[in-house]
């Protein structure tokens, strides 16, 4: 599989990679022996980007990359966690004490001495002009608690301060065909300034895998069933902030376009590969099926320049208005 540089990192990795929120919670429930399936099947497409976080299952997707891991050491696999989410979010709560406990805890969960990288987790917006915060992130760096230190962001608002930041290494966003402002405002400063570009929620929460109606149920511990005008985080990380309805009408759409030989999930990664900038996409996957699937789309033809311009017009008709203003 194609590898791309991580931004500051200087490290490479996989221009697919896995995110992992849905081996933790949030998602349905996912047996571990399941979990630990789809990391492998992953591994074995190619994939060397696994993205994590704390809060997720309170540690349980660490923890399972972390058995992964020790029971695959030659799985030469780059490890992204998050931390943050945990407390009430507070822009106090982000200080060099709690960066200390909570990387100590990361690093047990995942049976690391040195993390790879470590992204602040959608912290309040005040984070982000602080110099206390980001010299306590270098303080980590400098005590070997981590490698890298990056942002994972809502708004393209907050990218662009943490790009300017130096020693962020990426900036994770949410980026697909129906999240097109990190397009027009976050990757060129981004790759100016050699930051990398971690593009999550791809699949708008599936909806543009085309496999959803109106008479699909999500499960209740699934957050397509209870965050969807954000009762829980941010309304953005459900369906790309898109109304389910809306979100439906487009992804039939979009599901139109996908070249043959290509679903309309992979149709979506492929999308995503080809913006300037990006340096990977991080699609979940439940199964093992899944997790093949999206490592596939690497290796697939980019979409054609018409297909590019299709999708462009989409987004202008049915999702601009509704989302381009918030995020």
């Amino acid at each position: 599989m194609e590898q791309r540089v991580l931004g500051r990192t200087g490290r490479e990795v996989s221009v697919v990679g896995l995110g992992t929120w849905q081996l933790g919670a949030d998602w349905g429930q996912v047996r571990e022996e399941d979990a630990l399936a789809v990391l492998d099947a992953a591994v074995e497409s190619g994939v060397t980007f696994f993205d994590t976080a704390d809060v997720y299952g309170d540690g349980r997707s660490e923890r399972l990359i972390g058995r992964f891991l020790a029971e695959r050491p030659g799985a030469d696999v780059f490890v992204a966690t998050k931390m943050g989410r945990r407390v009430d979010q507070l822009p106090g709560n982000y200080n060099l004490a709690n960066f200390r406990a909570w990387t100590d805890r990361s690093r047990t969960n995942l049976g690391v001495e040195t993390l790879d990288l470590v992204q602040l987790h959608c912290p309040p917006s005040e984070v982000y002009s602080s110099d206390e915060v980001f010299d306590a992130l270098d303080t980590l760096v400098a005590e070997k608690r981590i490698a890298a230190y990056a942002v994972s962001v809502e708004t393209c608002a907050q990218a662009l301060e943490a790009i300017a930041r130096p020693g962020t290494a990426s900036v994770q966003i949410i980026l697909n065909p129906f999240r097109l402002k990190p397009v027009e405002e976050v990757l060129p400063a981004a790759a100016e300034a050699g930051v990398g570009i971690i593009a999550r929620v791809p699949l708008a929460s599936g909806l543009l895998s085309g496999r959803y109606t109106r008479e699909t149920v999500f499960s209740p511990d699934d957050h397509r069933s209870f965050n969807r005008h954000g009762e829980a985080f941010d309304q953005g990380e459900t369906f790309s902030g898109v109304d389910y309805e809306t979100g439906l009408a487009a992804a039939a759409e979009f599901a139109e376009l996908a070249p043959e030989g290509m679903t309309p999930a992979q149709a979506a990664l492929r999308w995503v590969i080809q913006q300037p900038g990006v340096t990977s996409v991080i699609p979940g996957a439940r199964s093992v099926g899944q997790a093949r699937a999206n490592a596939a789309a690497a290796g697939l033809p980019p979409l054609p320049r018409q297909t590019l311009e299709a999708i462009a017009a989409l987004y202008d008709r049915r999702i601009r208005a509704q989302v381009h203003h918030r995020w």
